[in-house]
């Protein structure tokens, strides 16, 4: 597994009962999770939360608040900050898990004064911060203009605004394919994609279908001498095993190396438990 521990802002206090209680700086978020499958510790403080997301019976749902909270607030990674902000879809701008990813990404680019890394699907930029305070010259993609707002934010939190970052607001598909007709390379490829979802323009998403031809078109972006190219999902019913798959066949015979596992983070509880919160694949050279 890839375990973000090393977290000093944020805990996750406790899991179970299809929730997690998590400690953002000193404010505390009661959430849904479906992995925390086991009973939560009877001596849990569920009710000690903040803040409280409460589900609808027709999807959705909606944060209930038992203090006045901030709109939104910062949360520190060691030398990176974050804008953290409760949404209506239950998220907050931050996966902290991601911070395993964050993590190695900056470990394989720091060796490489100027890489060039692509973040696809970069939502708010935690890896594009990561990449960056690294000395990478990023560019950044979304499909979500107010996610892209949001990274930019960040970056400028972590101290990041004087280098080489380049935001879009684009469909990932059709950004690759001009990427690639334009002979444009990077030296590190990162993808976070949803489940399903839709670009600027209308474009339909779904990621059992367009993952695998997604990766094998950015494969063409790779410089001569890459570093890495990672892929994180959150869906569902695809495995870690499947990931590796989907670079080991996109690139053929072009990779060193390559791995999968589970994120996870660690629960604070006592009983040595972990929860998982996704998968990743990586390759690298």
């Amino acid at each position: 597994m890839y375990l973000a521990d090393q977290w000093k802002d944020y805990k996750l206090l406790h899991a179970g009962d299809g929730k997690k209680l998590e400690r953002w700086g000193d404010i505390t978020l009661l959430r849904p999770d479906p992995q925390a499958v086991w009973p939560m510790l009877r001596t849990t403080p569920a009710v000690c939360a903040d803040a409280i997301y409460i589900r609808a019976d027709t999807g959705g749902g909606h944060w209930e608040y038992r203090c006045d909270l901030p709109e939104s607030w910062q949360l520190a990674y060691h030398d990176l900050r974050f804008l953290v902000r409760p949404t209506g879809f239950k998220h907050t701008g931050l996966f902290p898990e991601q911070a395993a990813n964050w993590d190695w990404m900056r470990q394989r680019v720091q060796n490489r004064p100027q890489a060039r890394v692509l973040n696809l699907f970069a939502y708010t930029g935690g890896a594009t911060c990561a990449c960056a305070a690294a000395g990478a010259s990023v560019v950044h993609v979304d499909a979500a203009r107010g996610m892209v707002q949001w990274a930019r934010q960040n970056l400028a939190l972590s101290g990041l605004s004087g280098q080489s970052v380049r935001f879009l607001v684009d469909d990932t598909m059709k950004f690759v394919l001009r990427e690639g007709r334009r002979g444009n390379m990077y030296d590190g490829i990162v993808m976070d994609p949803p489940s399903y979802g839709r670009g600027p323009g209308g474009e339909l998403w779904k990621i059992e279908q367009d993952l695998y031809p997604l990766a094998a078109a950015a494969t063409a972006l790779l410089s001569h001498n890459p570093l890495f190219f990672l892929i994180n999902s959150y869906t569902t019913g695809l495995a870690a095993s499947v990931l590796q798959d989907v670079l080991r066949v996109a690139l053929g015979a072009n990779c060193a190396h390559i791995e999968a596992a589970e994120l996870c983070l660690p629960i604070a509880d006592g009983r040595g438990l972990v929860l998982p919160c996704g998968a990743s694949a990586r390759a690298w050279w």
